[in-house]
């Protein structure tokens, strides 16, 4: 999928996002954005995270609040740096490779903006690094907390309202990267049925929770 260059303020709305599995094929090299493509002859790689954009070019980064750094729920042993990320040349998400480490859509609402979803997504797992913290998500219950720290040192509280598997091609992405509701976390990662031939997930596991600070 491409990135249609003919409109300039959508966000990613389309249907057809999908996160598709999780952990790039045997990266090397920490936090730096991963990418989906994997060349014919290569070995059997892990499983990627993929998120296709169909809707518009990136629009130019607003004056927002600060950059998140970390996102820290004490209920689901959860304690990771967040990395601020934009889209690959092939329309997909960046995604860090290291499944310790989150993804910020850095063209979304920041966590001390007024109003919108902040957008974090990591890779579940990896050949080289193993279980990531979002591995956790499956276990999160309505009521847990969350905490996510910005560059400004202030940390913005959430309380947890759902967390379901979504299959892939079935993603609400209009809901989930909204610019203009309520302050909102989304926790973004793999889950489901693991399909060993094409390395992928069947699910994606999301999280929803609304700001309480």
């Amino acid at each position: 999928m491409t990135v249609s260059r003919g409109l300039s303020v959508v966000v990613l709305v389309t249907a057809m996002l999908a996160l598709a599995a999780c952990t790039p094929p045997g990266a090397e090299g920490g936090s730096s954005p991963s990418s989906a493509v994997v060349s014919p002859t290569a070995p059997p790689p892990t499983p990627t995270v993929e998120v296709p954009i169909t809707a518009a070019t990136p629009p130019p980064v607003q004056e927002r609040g600060a950059a998140p750094t970390a996102v820290v729920s004490t209920d689901l042993g959860i304690d990771m740096p967040v990395v601020p990320v934009g889209v690959q040349a092939d329309g997909s998400m960046e995604i860090p490779v290291d499944p310790a480490v989150a993804g910020w859509y850095r063209y979304g609402p920041a966590p001390a903006d007024t109003d919108g979803t902040t957008v974090l997504a990591a890779h579940v797992d990896s050949r080289v690094y193993g279980v990531g913290p979002l591995a956790q998500l499956r276990e999160a219950q309505p009521g847990q907390t969350l905490q996510v720290a910005d560059a400004d040192g202030v940390i913005t509280g959430y309380t947890v309202e759902s967390v379901t598997y979504i299959p892939r091609a079935e993603l609400p992405v209009d809901q989930l990267f909204d610019r203009e509701g309520p302050r909102s976390l989304v926790l973004i990662t793999c889950g489901g049925q693991f399909d060993e031939q094409t390395r992928t997930y069947s699910d994606n596991v999301v999280l929803i929770a609304r700001a309480t600070s």
